[in-house]
């Protein structure tokens, strides 16, 4: 008489196989690219068409106008001067509060992000508040030669406070995964805490300062609430060009407008681009190591 197989007389039931809905997944793919091209790319259509309606010669016409080549230069060295000091102001910053215990840091930590959470016109009414010449820091300022408000100090200014987090928040999450040991290594071979920061630490960060920095710049070239308040938008000395780009839109000027923003969207894309290659780079980098 042959053996029954004992998992024929198992009890336990059979759990169906589910299959995956091969719609579900395209469902979900196709709901994401609509979304974003509903969002983006149709808006990005328009203005494109807009700005090339007249052709290309037109648009140069817009673009090489004297008022916009003025605000377009205004905008970029503004960007540029920004971005140099909060690549170094932003990472020192993150150092300290990575590697340093003091009182209050909890609270620096929190405030580093309330330029993302508050208006960009409220940081421009604070900072006239603070430096406009009928308030007594502003007013002995003016005293002195130093003109803040209605000037490019204050639009450095209110560009720096709003790129302020960029270079801190992507340098701090590098900074806290790598190994305190290698620091303290080179102070016991000797090293000075400025040649172990050069040497061991900044060439660890330095993508991240890059990206930090790439980010704050192109956050800088489409800045529009707080530079309307504090630049006073004077042709060829305080105009810049989101502030033109809506001074055309007012005018009834779309093309106009158009032009100079194409312009700016096309350096912003490709920072952006820049910024999510490098990114991706030391993604790989990491898993590689």
């Amino acid at each position: 008489m042959s053996a029954t197989p004992a998992n024929l007389n198992s009890e336990t039931p059979l759990t169906p196989v589910r299959r995956a809905l091969p719609w579900g997944r395209w469902g979900l793919r196709g709901a994401a690219i609509l979304y974003l091209g509903f969002m983006v790319a149709l808006p990005l259509a328009a203005i494109i068409q807009n700005g090339f309606a007249d052709g290309i010669a037109a648009f140069w016409s817009d673009i090489r106008n004297p008022i916009a080549m003025d605000a377009l230069k205004l905008t970029l060295v503004m960007a540029v001067i920004v971005t140099l000091i909060n690549a170094v102001m932003g990472t020192l910053t993150a150092y300290a509060l990575v590697r340093y215990r003091f009182i209050g840091s909890g609270l620096l930590n929190g405030l580093i992000d309330m330029p993302f959470a508050i208006p960009t016109l409220v940081t421009g009414v604070m900072l006239v508040a603070l430096y406009g010449p009928q308030r007594t820091l502003g007013a002995w300022l003016t005293g002195h030669g130093i003109q803040v408000i209605f000037a490019t100090p204050g639009i450095a200014l209110a560009l720096l406070v709003i790129t302020y987090p960029f270079v801190i928040r992507a340098v701090q999450p590098v900074l806290m995964e790598m190994e305190k040991g290698q620091e303290e290594a080179a102070y016991t071979m000797g090293a000075s805490k400025w040649t172990t920061f050069r040497r061991v630490v900044f060439p660890t960060i330095a993508p991240a300062v890059v990206t930090g920095s790439l980010l704050s710049f192109a956050r800088a070239l489409g800045e529009f609430g707080s530079i309307v308040v504090v630049a006073g938008n004077i042709p060829g000395r305080t105009l810049t060009a989101p502030v033109y780009v809506y001074g055309q839109i007012e005018s009834q000027n779309q093309r106009g407008a158009s032009s100079m923003s194409i312009l700016l969207l096309a350096l912003s894309f490709t920072l952006i681009v820049t910024v999510e290659w490098m990114q991706s780079r030391a993604r790989k980098d990491h898993v590689a190591s």
